[in-house]
């Protein structure tokens, strides 16, 4: 078994929090890691926000029983937190699973150039809040014959797919950062961004990535790996 030494308890906590806050929005999420050298990406694509969710984690070595180069492999989320152990900052990868269609399709790795027009971390908090709201009161002014699921989810889809001013960033993506933890209260402006390769757009802060296909730009600036 692959034993992940990770460079100290607060990388295991993190990772054993990324992936409990997946396994919050699918029982089943499934993970892919793709590691070389001292970095670990763990990929993950919470159903509820159509995003596609990266967490880096710092390793203190590569890897036992002779795999030093590099691990690229889809496993269940949940296995994967079960083997974390934040005392010993390890964690065992489990066997691989036959993967989710996303997982076979990720953001490029280079290629990516900062954009401009992202609003400060606090007003991004603030543009969440609200749109929160608002689906609520929304929702609360349906009929109770009009509460239907397909409404709810037409209220969400016009709600959430707005941008953030005019960087083409949906909400939702700044909704998802939140919600997994990326987005948090100390952050500072200087150390959040967005940056785009191809037709993918990157929402970036010192706890993880939220990556999002840009409408209108097909199959544009894919990676098939």
């Amino acid at each position: 078994m692959t034993v992940l030494h990770l460079a100290d308890e607060g990388e295991a906590a993190d990772l054993a929090a990324f992936l409990s806050r997946l396994l919050h929005y699918d029982r089943g999420a499934a993970v892919r890691l793709q590691a070389a050298g001292t970095a670990l990406a763990v990929f993950g694509r919470p159903p509820s926000f159509e995003v596609l969710a990266i967490r880096a984690v710092r390793l203190a070595k590569p890897y036992e029983n002779g795999l030093d180069v590099t691990l690229d492999a889809t496993v269940s989320a949940g296995e994967l937190l079960e083997s974390v152990d934040e005392a010993a900052a390890t964690a065992a990868v489990p066997a691989a699973v036959t993967g989710p269609p996303w997982a076979g399709v990720l953001p490029p790795r280079g290629g990516w150039q900062p954009q401009v027009g992202l609003p400060a971390p606090d007003a991004l908090r603030a543009m969440v809040g609200a749109a929160v709201a608002e689906f609520r009161r929304r929702m609360e002014e349906l009929p109770d014959e009009g509460r239907t699921r397909a409404e709810l989810d037409r209220i969400g889809r016009d709600i959430w797919s707005r941008t953030v001013g005019d960087t083409g960033l949906p909400v939702r993506s700044v909704h998802a950062a939140q919600s997994l933890g990326f987005l948090r209260p100390a952050t500072a402006p200087r150390d959040v961004g967005l940056f785009a390769s191809g037709a993918w757009l990157r929402l970036r802060t010192p706890y993880g990535s939220i990556a999002v296909r840009r409408a209108g730009l097909g199959g544009l600036g894919l990676s098939v790996r």
